[in-house]
């Protein structure tokens, strides 16, 4: 089966080393978004995905917009199928039906469970450990179409959405060539999605404030929710201080934890640095202050006389 692939971040690079390593499938086109600005010096830097086409020889088209330029370009292929893992921009008529088998879509949710742009974020965010993860045929309203193959994964609490996002690409390449394959020998294959819809917006700088008034399990996920992207912030002074890395108190401490502490309250206790919330303390590892590089969060506090109050 000939098959056009589109993707653009990290997290889409194993389903695009996993398709071009399958013999009994060609794959004859890769669509990415254009080479972007990273970094201080603003690079213009292709694409993991594109990178990843390159070494591999596969023909590439670099475009923000799956325009009529674009579903040419496909045409001139003439796949048999199309796959898309995060590209990041929708697929529209006439490139929705061109592929003689049409699209399918890696999605990490259990459909129709968080339809949408952060699926992974939002269910993090949520307080949910069971991740999912779904092959579906698209079409054009947002991530309805009938599911081909889905598996899911447990996470403990604190794990990060990037964290969740790098072992979900690894494992999602199982169902993805799982799906393929049933496409191969069954055009028609796929079944009407089941359950509750729920979406999963797009995330925003300030979705990443954390709110301190909550129990230290929902700030947790919260965290793990936006971590690393946008990412989790808290205010001191008026100014933002990121939390790179949070977690429960590794170890049960051997002295308890005052519980008179007001919120939001940072100090240290038996070498960690803890947040004190209202049913107990969260430990902060690495934190990044306004204007500074991140740092080790006993530095930080040890540099602000020992004792701080978040918001």
């Amino acid at each position: 089966m000939r098959i056009v692939f589109a993707g653009t971040p990290e997290f889409a690079v194993p389903s695009l080393r996993a398709l071009a390593a399958d013999p009994d499938h060609e794959l004859v086109g890769v669509i990415t978004r254009a080479d972007a600005p990273i970094g201080r010096k603003r690079v213009l830097t292709p694409s993991p995905v594109a990178q990843l086409a390159d070494e591999l020889g596969v023909p590439t088209l670099k475009t923000n917009r799956l325009d009529d330029a674009a579903t040419q370009w496909v045409a001139d292929r003439a796949p048999d199928l199309g796959v898309i893992v995060a590209y990041g921009g929708l697929v529209r008529e006439p490139l929705l039906t061109l592929p003689r088998l049409g699209w399918v879509n890696l999605h990490f949710s259990e459909l129709p469970r968080w339809r949408g742009a952060a699926p992974v974020q939002r269910a993090l965010e949520a307080g949910e450990q069971r991740l999912g993860m779904t092959v579906f045929r698209l079409e054009a309203e947002l991530d309805a179409g009938d599911v081909l193959t889905m598996a899911h994964h447990e996470f403990a609490p604190g794990t990060s959405a990037g964290e969740a996002l790098t072992l979900l690409a690894d494992a999602g390449t199982k169902p993805l060539r799982d799906a393929v394959r049933l496409l191969a020998q069954d055009s028609e294959a796929g079944d009407a999605q089941e359950g509750e819809v729920t979406f999963a917006a797009k995330l925003t700088r300030e979705d990443g404030r954390l709110d301190l008034a909550q129990p230290a399990a929902a700030v947790l996920a919260h965290w793990a929710g936006v971590t690393p992207e946008p990412g989790a912030y808290v205010m001191l002074d008026e100014q933002p201080v990121k939390l790179h890395e949070v977690r429960s108190p590794q170890a049960k401490l051997a002295q308890p934890v005052s519980v008179t502490e007001p919120l939001g309250t940072v100090t240290a206790h038996q070498g960690a640095v803890l947040l004190h919330l209202s049913d107990g303390p969260l430990e902060l590892v690495r934190v990044q202050p306004a204007g500074k590089p991140a740092m080790v969060a006993a530095d930080w506090l040890r540099g602000r006389g020992g004792r701080v109050v978040l918001s």
